[in-house]
């Protein structure tokens, strides 16, 4: 069988490791834009702070690793067409200008998603910088040398880690973002609130809530204008969010409205030859039992892995996902998993929440430190929706707790008293979970009506 994988970053590199691991045989052609696969754009700001010494590491896999395995690795080649019908894609080869068809028997779309630009006057500006692979990684690392003031615009996942690298490497930072919350996807105002009080306890600015209007050059600097002030920069960095880089197969394949690839249980898109994972691709979201777009390396690894064992015949089903995720800002572990009340509410999902914050471990130990944490629940059937969790210490792992038992169709009741280790080293009799769970118990039986007849 002859399979063409198209995009080589996470989902497409699973996808070539998991076709040769299971079937040797298979010929598996690789077309891949870049030079370089496998890049783990997340560490992009622990590479600018300082943090990792060497910037190779952020790679876990090569081309020369996949032409190994068996893959016939075409880099720096864009796929231009598909023709389903002929089972048929037209490339251009960058590097000479050839261009040629190839045929398939399977096609995996892997091609991931491109940063939104939005078009706003002076956007093209030469000091305004996007945040995705290893070439932007590498720009800013060089443009960032000279530069003392940084405008990131974008308070998301990438946006806030830059911020912070920034202004641990000594750069003047400015924060901007249309809505009122950084991190507002991931987390409720609880949390929200903490951060942006110690981003601006380390001298970063904050300017939430405006809408760019402009940029403009004053002879040194490039200014961004909002509508409620300017800012001028040596640098500005835009990390406005993600879409489906999917114009390729459009109309070939469903997609959601976004863009975004509907695929089956099992990766399969509406032509039972084409199969798509990763960024490409929406996922479903246990929490709300949607399709969702959710551009996460963990979706995709898992994505690209299901991909490459079902084009042998549909055998392992996606098991969703909850959006687990978490960074670390400022020497603080702030993690989620599932829905923040406010998405739930947008959704139209009854929704409460508890709020709780407590020791990890018990004051007659030598130290211990507070948890923040904030628990979502559906109060008519009592299932947990969501978690977010904040501390000095690591609470990482507990997201992943979170996690399985969203999965699974846990309930605050299961919460309250799951049975976890006790250890004054480690936590109380009851952990933390544990103790979130049963405010939500009492949180929700507060709420329960009572019955008088």
């Amino acid at each position: 069988m002859k399979v063409i994988v198209i995009g080589s970053t996470h989902a497409g590199t699973t996808v070539v490791e998991q076709i040769l691991a299971d079937h040797p045989e298979t010929k598996v052609t690789v077309y891949e834009r870049h030079d370089n696969v496998s890049f783990l754009s997340c560490g992009i700001a622990l590479y600018l702070g300082g943090e990792i010494k060497d910037p190779q590491g952020l790679f876990y896999s090569s081309p020369e690793a996949l032409t190994e395995l068996g893959a016939d690795m075409k880099l720096r080649h864009d796929v231009l067409a598909v023709d389903n019908s002929q089972h048929t894609v037209t490339v251009k080869n960058l590097q000479t200008g050839e261009v040629f068809e190839d045929h398939y028997d399977k096609l995996v779309v892997a091609t991931g998603s491109w940063p939104i630009v939005p078009p706003i006057d002076g956007i093209d500006h030469p000091d305004i910088y996007l945040c995705k692979n290893w070439e932007h990684a590498q720009v800013l690392w060089e443009k960032a040398k000279d530069a003392k003031r940084i405008v990131v615009i974008g308070g998301g996942y990438i946006g806030t880690e830059l911020v912070e690298a920034f202004n641990k490497t000594g750069h003047e930072v400015t924060l901007i973002d249309g809505l009122p919350r950084i991190l507002n996807k991931y987390f409720d105002s609880e949390i929200t609130d903490r951060v942006e009080e110690d981003f601006k306890a380390h001298g970063i600015r904050l300017a939430l809530g405006q809408m760019v209007k402009s940029f403009s050059d004053n002879g040194e600097e490039v200014v961004v204008e909002t509508n409620q002030g300017r800012y001028a920069a040596d640098m500005v960095i835009l990390c406005v969010g993600f879409r489906p880089n999917t114009a390729l197969v459009k109309g070939l394949v469903d997609m959601n409205q976004d863009g975004s690839i509907v695929t089956n249980a099992y990766m399969q898109t509406s032509d039972p030859d084409i199969y798509a994972a990763g960024d490409a691709a929406a996922v479903h979201y246990n929490p709300s039992g949607r399709q969702a777009y959710i551009p996460l390396a963990t979706n995709a690894v898992r994505q690209g892995i299901l991909a490459g064992i079902n084009l042998f015949g549909n055998s392992k089903k996606d098991m969703g996902t909850q959006s687990t995720s978490g960074l670390m800002l400022f020497d603080k572990t702030i993690v989620s998993s599932g829905m923040t009340w406010e998405l739930a509410s947008a959704l139209n999902i009854p929704a409460a929440f508890v709020i709780l914050e407590d020791n990890y471990r018990p004051e007659f130990m030598p130290s211990t430190t507070p948890v923040l944490m904030e628990l979502v629940y559906n109060p008519e059937n009592r299932r947990i929706l969501g978690a977010q969790l904040m501390s000095d210490y690591d609470v990482s792992q507990s997201a992943n707790t979170i996690s399985a038992m969203i999965q699974n169709q846990n309930t605050i009741d299961d919460l309250a008293f799951l049975d976890m280790l006790f250890q004054p080293q480690f936590d109380r009799p009851f952990h933390y979970l544990n103790l979130l769970g049963q405010a939500a118990v009492a949180d929700a039986d507060k709420k329960t009506p009572v019955d008088m007849t």
